[in-house]
């Protein structure tokens, strides 16, 4: 029997993570509010190991102006709350012309619970040709409380 121990460095390596957008070049954030202590970088970049959180309960949104439009095949949301129980709804949103106007994508709920599910990971697949604008929202809370949002990781293809 032949055997070789292989690294992930390998030509033949999956190229899965390769395939993302580097945000920190083709894109500029706006949010509504951030804790210092957990950053939008931490969400968007690969480097990133702690996610994003809101500064204060509420809505909150995300938005990624890219200054070259953008083909996007893939859109990956990772969502962690292992502390409270909650339903959560976010709305993904995008623009073809800077803003002027918006073109819902997905409005999604989840239920969190401490004892059962503490993270939901999404990964939609779509045909967006030519995006200048990607916008997130993030209701927390959707019975009103003063739950926190926050987004463990935003990945675009």
């Amino acid at each position: 029997m032949r055997k070789r121990i292989i690294t992930g460095d390998q030509p033949n390596a999956p190229t899965h993570d390769r395939e993302w957008l580097d945000l920190e070049q083709l894109a500029e954030v706006e949010l509504t509010s951030e804790d210092s202590a957990f950053p939008i970088e931490s969400a968007l970049l690969a480097r990133g190991s702690s996610g994003w959180r809101a500064a204060e309960p509420g809505l909150q949104t995300i938005r990624l102006a890219f200054s070259e439009p953008q083909s996007l095949r893939r859109i990956r949301l990772e969502f962690l709350e292992a502390a409270a129980e909650r339903m959560q709804e976010y709305v993904l949103r995008w623009s073809p012309d800077a803003g002027k106007s918006f073109r819902e994508i997905v409005r999604q709920q989840w239920n969190f619970s401490p004892t059962g599910s503490t993270s939901e990971t999404e990964e939609h697949q779509v045909q967006l040709p030519a995006v200048t604008v990607l916008e997130l929202t993030i209701t927390p809370d959707t019975s009103g409380g003063n739950a926190v949002a926050s987004l463990a990781a935003l990945k675009l293809a």
